[in-house]
């Protein structure tokens, strides 16, 4: 029987839970990469200010159990004839049995409400909006018929700002970090920590809005007994109060005692603390003071809940499947805000140690789902993005967005491969397009960025306009071409654990080409570029010949051709004879059509599709064949070995709106929707609120075990795969174009969507019971010509569609 671990409260737009034991860890995002970080469901906190490898504040050790200390706590001390007895809200570390136990999973925040000994607890942890101070705002009620006297006890851990040294260096970390104490006379105390070497540019600091009655700075001095007194119980906490400790070097800890008093029934005190991090502590003063205040502390969530109700009012969607709703307009788009500020570079799975950092390709997908809701935000982002792109159109892989250094990430540590990846610029295109889309600035093609180089300064950099940038991305791939004709692999393209010797050609990068090319000829022609209109037009169709003329293998399309000529993700293979990729974008790039387009998908649905959502190849590699590299370390049916890489699914999903097949498409949808799971847990494992990256395949003993959450690039594409291919509301050159594929038994549905300063009031509905085929558009009352609909740039204005 599976054990019911929470639910989805809409109107709150929350992910409730209602025991602290889930499978797994779960977690929830507070602030952005300026200054957040997680915040795990029982309380364990990572906080970085810009670079979680390069300014990580909190020391929070992924790997161990959900049992142990992660960060930060926070105990509540209650003393009884007994001793003092202690508890935590979040359950961990003290393994305290709780009456009651809630934590809601918000937008940016995470809150508890919880019972136990007579106590309620309520915690609400958040970064107010432009801020770099995490809040804690802590209320205590006495919930019993009698008096208690009660203590909160608030601890955070931290950790030197290189992360990674932390973890590797034990003689020269702790022999620069410190901590200081600094009282004022209204009793309230400032603990400010800081590495040696960023003492006179980088302080962190906690405080809190009462005044305290004794603080720790040393973690040997707050657990007590040469640190054999425990996170689940310290010995200093079992004293009056505790030693005030500061810390010359050493394990730093920021722990205050804040004395509550005698609590009579019903009453309810409250303490606010505050983690931040500023140049100096005298530039933290105001803050510090603003946050003591608690109506202060009301109105900064009030104004993130504003700044949620704004972003997601972009788009609100009301279809006939619930949990389609509640994705569209909650969970996926707050999902895709998180990857868009964190790339793939902290989580509970990318630790944020500087093995990579923001993702050329990861970012690049993830502004599309952003483009909506932050279209200028995306556009700086992009031209980060940008900056990082190499003269040759080729781009660095990663960069530190501390120090804006980039680097080839993998590619450096296979000498027989080459140092690019096939794919990364390619999917700028992409990005800048949608841009262009969004918000009609074709002006932004004309704006300078440099190209980047490891040897030169900034300012010695050469540059070129968004718009050579972007054709110099079609010349790398045209220019890199193998025995087919067809692009070079590169170290590796979308698939990164399918590392062949150079020499081997991608099918994926010759159709992700194709459809940059669509973009690029789309804006060609709005800016009258009549000269490579006509020059990217015949890389087009010469590029569609040569895939048609080598890739079709009878019954689906191959993925690959190896150095040595050898077809990949063919019949002729006895494992990994068909890949998802090489199906479905062989359609989104216009290459494929008619019956290979219809057959390619019909693979797919019936050899790799299963109820948790589609392969991505099969069947999987049984053995470890260096010749394919990591894709065959994995065994059969995990990650990219015939796994369900949810990133994949989207896009089959585009493809099958494409090929008219809403049904289907939708099916494949609901299927690898999160909240499908939230009655299978004990199989899924992951959080139901948002999408994993990857779930164990058919062919695994453990067949539907999702990992990875969060961070994947399956939250952009299955944001655009349910709003503009699914739904049809799709952003154009020239307008907001309406062309929904829907289920047959779908009678209506209706959209709210804000497009360049206009609200659209969309109804359609479907009286002939079909997937697709717009009859008829009225806007405003009046008839319109095509799926296009006017600019209007300001106003509300309604829209009717009828399906025939």
């Amino acid at each position: 029987m599976n054990k019911q671990y929470g639910y989805f409260d809409d109107q709150n737009k929350e992910y409730v839970l209602t025991t602290p034991k889930t499978p797994i860890k779960w977690a929830n995002y507070v602030g952005t990469l300026d200054f957040g970080g997680l915040i795990d469901t029982t309380g364990g906190t990572v906080v970085c200010k810009q670079d979680p490898a390069l300014n990580r504040i909190t020391k929070y050790i992924a790997q161990l159990p959900q049992s142990e200390f992660k960060g930060s706590t926070i105990y509540i001390r209650r003393k009884t004839e007994q001793g003092y007895q202690l508890f935590s809200p979040f359950y961990t570390p003290c393994l305290e049995a709780l009456d009651k136990f809630e934590c809601r999973v918000g937008l940016s925040y995470t809150r508890w409400v919880v019972e136990a000994q007579g106590l309620q607890i309520d915690v609400k942890i958040f970064v107010p909006q432009g801020s770099s101070t995490l809040l804690q705002d802590i209320k205590v009620t006495n919930i019993s018929q009698q008096t208690q006297a009660v203590d909160v006890a608030p601890v955070y851990e931290f950790t030197h700002f290189d992360a990674l040294k932390q973890l590797v260096n034990a003689d020269w970390v702790p022999q620069t970090m410190t901590l200081k104490a600094h009282a004022e006379d209204s009793g309230h105390v400032v603990l400010e920590q800081y590495a040696y070497m960023k003492r006179d540019s980088a302080v962190n600091y906690l405080s809190c809005n009462r005044p305290v009655d004794s603080w720790e700075g040393d973690r040997r001095a707050f657990l007590g007994d040469n640190e054999f007194g425990s996170w689940s119980k310290p010995l200093s906490l079992q004293e009056e109060s505790l030693s005030n400790s500061e810390c010359d070097r050493g394990d730093n800890v920021g722990a205050l005692l804040v004395k509550l008093g005698e609590l009579a029934p019903g009453q309810t005190e409250r303490v606010i603390t505050q983690l931040g991090q500023v140049p100096s502590l005298q530039e933290a003063e105001a803050d510090i003071a603003l946050y003591r205040d608690e109506q202060a502390v009301d109105q900064a969530f009030a104004e993130l809940s504003g700044f949620w109700e704004n972003y997601l009012d972009v788009m609100q969607v009301d279809t006939p499947d619930n949990a389609m709703n509640s994705m569209l307009n909650v969970h996926n788009p707050r999902q895709c805000h998180t990857t868009k500020n964190w790339s793939r570079y902290l989580s509970l799975y990318q630790l944020g140690y500087g093995a990579r950092g923001i993702g050329f390709r990861d970012s690049s997908q993830d502004l599309i789902g952003v483009m909506a809701h932050m279209p200028q935000e995306a556009r700086e982002f992009a031209e980060r993005l940008l900056s990082v792109q190499l003269e040759n159109g080729s781009a660095m892989h990663q960069y530190f967005p501390l120090t804006m250094e980039a680097n080839e990430g993998d590619s450096r540590e296979e000498p027989d491969c080459p140092d690019y990846y096939g794919d990364d610029h390619l999917w700028i295109v992409l990005t800048v397009a949608q841009y262009l889309k969004e918000t009609g600035d074709l002006e932004f093609l004309n704006k300078p960025i440099t190209y980047y180089s490891k040897t030169l300064e900034l300012s010695d950099r050469s540059q070129g306009s968004v718009y050579e940038h972007l054709l110099k991305s079609i010349d790398f791939t045209w220019n890199n071409i193998g025995e087919h004709g067809l692009p070079l692999l590169g170290f590796a393209d979308w698939n990164d654990t399918v590392n062949l010797p150079s020499g081997a050609e991608s099918l994926f990068v010759a159709n992700l080409f194709g459809k940059a090319l669509k973009e690029l000829i789309d804006i060609a022609s709005a800016i009258e570029d009549k000269a490579n209109l006509e020059l990217l037009n015949g890389y087009y169709q010469e590029m569609k010949q040569r895939v048609n003329q080598h890739a079709w293998d009878g019954e689906w399309w191959v993925r690959y051709f190896t150095n040595e000529g050898e077809p990949i993700g063919s019949h002729k293979n006895q494992h990994g004879s068909l890949y998802t990729n090489g199906q479905s974008w062989p359609v989104i790039s216009g290459f494929a059509e008619g019956d290979r387009m219809l057959a390619g998908l019909d693979a797919v649905n019936h050899k790799l599709n299963t109820k948790y959502g589609i392969m991505l190849s099969g069947p999987g590699y049984n053995g470890f064949d260096p010749q394919l590299g990591g894709v065959s370390t994995y065994p059969p049916g995990a990650k990219e070995n015939g796994g369900i890489f949810l990133h994949s699914n989207p896009w089959v999903m585009m493809a099958e709106t494409i090929a008219g097949n809403g049904d289907r498409a939708f099916e494949y949808y609901n299927q690898i929707n999160p909240a499908f799971h939230n009655d299978n847990l004990d199989v899924f494992q992951s959080e139901p609120y948002c999408y994993p990256q990857n779930i164990l395949g058919a062919e695994h003993k453990q067949f539907g075990m999702g990992r990875n959450a969060w961070l994947s690039g399956t939250s952009a594409w299955t944001y655009v795969a349910g709003t503009q291919y699914i739904l049809g509301i799709k952003p154009t050159l020239v307008g907001l174009e309406v062309d929904p594929c829907i289920p047959k038994t779908w009678p209506s549905f209706s959209v709210k969507r804000r497009y360049r300063g206009a609200q659209y009031n969309i109804t359609v509905s479907n009286p002939q019971g079909v997937s697709s085929g717009v009859a008829s558009i009225k806007v405003n009352g009046e008839a319109i010509s095509g799926k296009v609909l006017p600019v209007f740039n300001d106003g509300e204005h309604q829209v009717e569609v009828v399906l025939g």
